[in-house]
C-alpha cells in the first residue's frame, strides 16, 4: 500500500494536525496508509517507505533515508527549511501552503497598518498607565493618519502580497509592488509594478512598506540601514515575510532615531523573541508573535487544500502551491 507520512511536530501544539485531519485523509483516500507522526522520533524509519509527506520540516539526514519519497507538502508558505542541495536537486515534487495562510496573513497587514496609523499601539500603553493620552498622540512624533489616500509599497506579490494588495486599494490607498518578475500579470488593484531593481525608488514613495518575500540569498537583508535612509521620515514599515528580510540592528537604530515613524513586526531573526530583545524596549515598534497565519479555520483550510492536491497527484494532473526549487518558492 501506498504511504503517506504527516510530520507535524511543534511547541505549539496549533501546528500538530488534529486527529480528525488523518482520519478523513484515510475514509477518502483508502489507497494510502496514512502514519502520523507528532514528533522526530523515528522519522527515519517511517520515512524510508512514504511516497508523500506533509509537514513543517525535514532535515537532509532524514531526507537521506527516503526510498520513494516522491512529494513533499509544505504546510507553511515559507519553504526555505527544504532548501539544501539533496532536495532541490532531487526528483521529489514540493509545495506549500501560500494558499491557505496568504488570505489570513493579508488580513493581519491590514491590522497592523490600521493600528499604526490610528496609533492603537500608543494608546494601548497609555490605558496601563491609566493615562489620558489624546494630546500625545495628536502632537507626539507619530500622528494620527487616515490609511485613505496614502501609498503602500508592497515588497512581494504572492499570496499574501496579492490579497494585501486587494483590502488596500479598497481603503482608497495607491498600491505599488516590487517583484523579481515584474512582466508577469499585473492585478487589477496593482497601480503600478516594479522590478527587483527599483526597490529604492518604491521604498522613497511609500507610506507603508509591506515585507512578505520569501527567504532566499538573494532578499536575505535586502531592507538595512540603505533602505531605511530612502524611505520617508513619516513612513512605516510592516515585515510578515521572515525575519532575515530586515537588518535588526538597522531596523533598531531607524525606529530609535526616528528615522522612520513605525514599524509593525509579526516575524523576527529568533522566535520567540528573547525577552532581553531591545525591539521590546520601542515605542514605535508594534510587535505580534509569529501570530499572522493563525486562525481558527486553519485545518479546515490545511485540508481543503491538500486534500484537493492529492486528488491532482493520483490522477496525474498539475499541483496547486507548486514550488520552484530553483528560485527558493
Amino acid at each position: 500500500m501506498r504511504k503517506l507520512l504527516i510530520l507535524t511536530y511543534h511547541r505549539l501544539d496549533l501546528w500538530i494536525a488534529p486527529p480528525w485531519f488523518a482520519e478523513r485523509l484515510r475514509a477518502e483516500f483508502p489507497q494510502f496508509e496514512v502514519v502520523q507522526l507528532n514528533s522526530y522520533d523515528n522519522v527515519e524509519g517511517e520515512i524510508r517507505d512514504a511516497e508523500i509527506m506533509f509537514g513543517i520540516s525535514l532535515r537532509p539526514e532524514q531526507f537521506a533515508s527516503a526510498e520513494k519519497l516522491r512529494w513533499i507538502h509544505s504546510q507553511a508558505a515559507a519553504v526555505h527549511q527544504f532548501m539544501y542541495p539533496e532536495l532541490i536537486n532531487s526528483d521529489v515534487i514540493l509545495t506549500n501552503a501560500r494558499e491557505v495562510h496568504g488570505p489570513v496573513v493579508a488580513e493581519q497587514v491590514m491590522a497592523m497598518m490600521f493600528a499604526l496609523s490610528r496609533q492603537i499601539h500608543a494608546a494601548v500603553r497609555f490605558q496601563q498607565k491609566r493615562q489620558w493620552g489624546q494630546e500625545f498622540m495628536w502632537r507626539g512624533p507619530s500622528r494620527v493618519r487616515e490609511l485613505a489616500d496614502s501609498t503602500l509599497g508592497l515588497v512581494g506579490l504572492g499570496a499574501i502580497g496579492r490579497h494585501v494588495g486587494k483590502h488596500a486599494s479598497a481603503a482608497g490607498m495607491e498600491v505599488l509592488a516590487v517583484r523579481q518578475h515584474p512582466g508577469k500579470e499585473k492585478p487589477q488593484y496593482v497601480d503600478e509594478v516594479f522590478p527587483s531593481s527599483q526597490l529604492m525608488e518604491t521604498l522613497a514613495r511609500a507610506d507603508y512598506v509591506v515585507l512578505s518575500a520569501p527567504v532566499t540569498p538573494a532578499t536575505t537583508g535586502m531592507i538595512g540601514r540603505e533602505q531605511f535612509a530612502a524611505m520617508k521620515p513619516d513612513s512605516c514599515l510592516i515585515n510578515v515575510g521572515r525575519g532575515p528580510l530586515i537588518d535588526e540592528v538597522a531596523l533598531i537604530e531607524a525606529l530609535r532615531e526616528r528615522r522612520i515613524a513605525g514599524a509593525a513586526l509579526d516575524v523576527f531573526d529568533n522566535e520567540p523573541l528573547p525577552p532581553d530583545s531591545p525591539l521590546w524596549d520601542l515605542d514605535n515598534l508594534l510587535i505580534t508573535p509569529h501570530v499572522g497565519g493563525i486562525s481558527i479555520k486553519m485545518w479546515d483550510r490545511h485540508y481543503a487544500l491538500f486534500s484537493e492536491n492529492l486528488r491532482r497527484y493520483v490522477s496525474g494532473q498539475p499541483l496547486l502551491g507548486l514550488v520552484d526549487k530553483q528560485s527558493g518558492y
